[in-house]
């Protein structure tokens, strides 16, 4: 059974300092007590933080990141964007997913990511061929997350149509993403039955929207997802884009949002990513829900989205945590700080997310994207306490930014400093997964990926 000891850490009443922990063999902790001399315990050298979910991915977009920044003509978009992703796509075979997925997660764990939703829609081979697994890329995807030692909640995605107008796709990038409700079911059960027991290792289900999930098949699929698990996360993009919003209100009489929390059973089980483009209205139901506002910045502002309501949202007491969707970075610093910068910028004021309660905008960040974080991945994480998984993160005592910062300061150093490496050591669920900034596989894997991906940088 290990047992840490750490000169100061962040515990749910805030910081302690001289903290023991101790771990069962399954990655659960038993006990903390601050305050302890250390008695022979394992020390971490740095101050010790709750690691950080990452609640919204799609892998393979990874080695897309650098790609897409090229100029074809006026007017570039998402939707212009979403094109090129959709041809890159539709060259990938289940070797290249797995090797770009396992090299992500290794930049993920060493940036102090422990857990990440795999946000899954590429189910298919090319032209729509199904695999003879139907689980095929979902099974390689969650066995780059084992081998990483990434925890992961894998969300395999209904996709059903292009637009709220448009039928299903029968060829072309668009048809290895397109599923029956009971399919996406069939990879999910695959995907739960293959890793039970693993508490490092959930299943969920995610819509991928509403322009491409019609009402009669998303109520398919969340009717059967009980009989999986009960509890299981639900993901949806929603809201990211105007055009969105106003073919909605076309088709379906409706703003998006309004529309979701008027049609299915949203609650805390729920993670509504991006909603980026909601009204006051919509902002405030939605935060009655206790679902999660799956925010990425540095996507959403790589794509042209927008920026999300964020003062309005958390005064009505909403939740929220990060994603680094499409990977252009993978860092959770980057994404915290960007929130607020994007933030200062519209209101033309500082400190935005900070609060009467907290007036540490970085620990404000910081500890809302924690919990929101582990509630939208289902996993019991987030907080350094009894009955909470092991997943810790040591920071860098000898990172300039935040070197010798008093406790009061800590987190808006780490958040607002930028540059360089503030993470030494991480440990997911009681495993050290890196040391002194390495993973063990680091190198092997670096090399797969390069291997995987050669052809497919030609190309794009």
């Amino acid at each position: 059974m290990p047992v840490l000891q750490a000169p100061r850490a962040w515990l749910p009443q805030g910081w302690a300092g001289d903290v023991r922990i101790e771990i069962d063999d399954q990655g659960w902790i038993t006990e903390v007590a601050p305050g302890t001399p250390d008695r022979g315990a394992q020390t971490m050298v740095g101050a010790v933080v709750p690691g950080m979910a990452n609640l919204h991915s799609h892998a393979f977009q990874r080695a897309m990141a650098g790609l897409t920044e090229r100029a074809a003509g006026p007017s570039e978009d998402f939707w212009s964007w979403r094109g090129t992703m959709h041809r890159f796509a539709a060259a990938l075979v289940p070797d290249q997913v797995e090797a770009i997925a396992a090299q992500l997660y290794v930049e993920m764990v060493k940036a102090g990511y422990t857990g990440v939703a795999e946000f899954h829609y590429l189910h298919h081979g090319p032209a729509g061929r199904r695999y003879e697994d139907m689980a095929e890329l979902s099974l390689r995807v969650v066995a780059a997350a084992r081998r990483v030692g990434l925890a992961i909640t894998h969300l395999p995605v209904l996709y059903q149509r292009d637009g709220f107008t448009s039928g299903p796709p029968s060829e072309g990038p668009l048809a290895r993403f397109a599923s029956s409700p009971d399919e996406v079911l069939q990879i999910c059960g695959a995907v739960a039955a293959a890793h039970a027991g693993d508490p490092d290792v959930a299943v969920g289900l995610a819509i991928h929207s509403l322009r491409a999930v019609p009402k009669a098949a998303m109520d398919d699929a969340l009717a059967g997802l009980p009989a999986l698990n009960p509890s299981a996360p639900v993901h949806i993009h929603v809201a990211e884009q105007v055009r969105e919003v106003e073919d909605c209100v076309a088709t379906l009489g409706a703003r998006p949002v309004a529309w979701l929390l008027d049609h299915a059973e949203v609650d805390g089980r729920w993670c509504l990513v991006h909603a980026t483009h909601m009204d006051a209205e919509e902002v405030a139901r939605m935060a009655a829900t206790g679902a999660v506002a799956g925010l990425c910045p540095t996507t959403e502002a790589n794509l042209g989205d927008g920026l999300f309501a964020l003062p309005e949202y958390l005064a009505a007491g909403g939740a929220f945590g990060i994603g680094s969707d499409s990977h252009i970075s993978v860092d959770p610093l980057e994404e915290l700080r960007l929130l607020e910068y994007g933030q200062r910028l519209v209101h033309r004021r500082r400190a935005v997310a900070a609060g009467d309660l907290e007036p540490s905008t970085g620990l404000r960040l910081f500890a809302g994207a924690v919990e929101g974080g582990a509630q939208a991945l289902g996993r019991r994480s987030g907080h350094i306490a009894p009955g909470y998984r092991a997943d810790l993160v040591v920071l860098d005592p000898l990172a300039p930014p935040i070197v010798d910062q008093p406790d009061h300061h800590l987190f808006d150093a780490l958040v607002f400093s930028g540059g360089g490496r503030r993470v030494r050591d991480v440990m997911v669920g009681g495993r050290w997964v890196v040391r002194d900034g390495h993973h063990r596989e680091e190198r092997q894997i670096l090399n797969a990926y390069r291997e995987a991906v050669a052809g497919l940088i030609v190309a794009a």
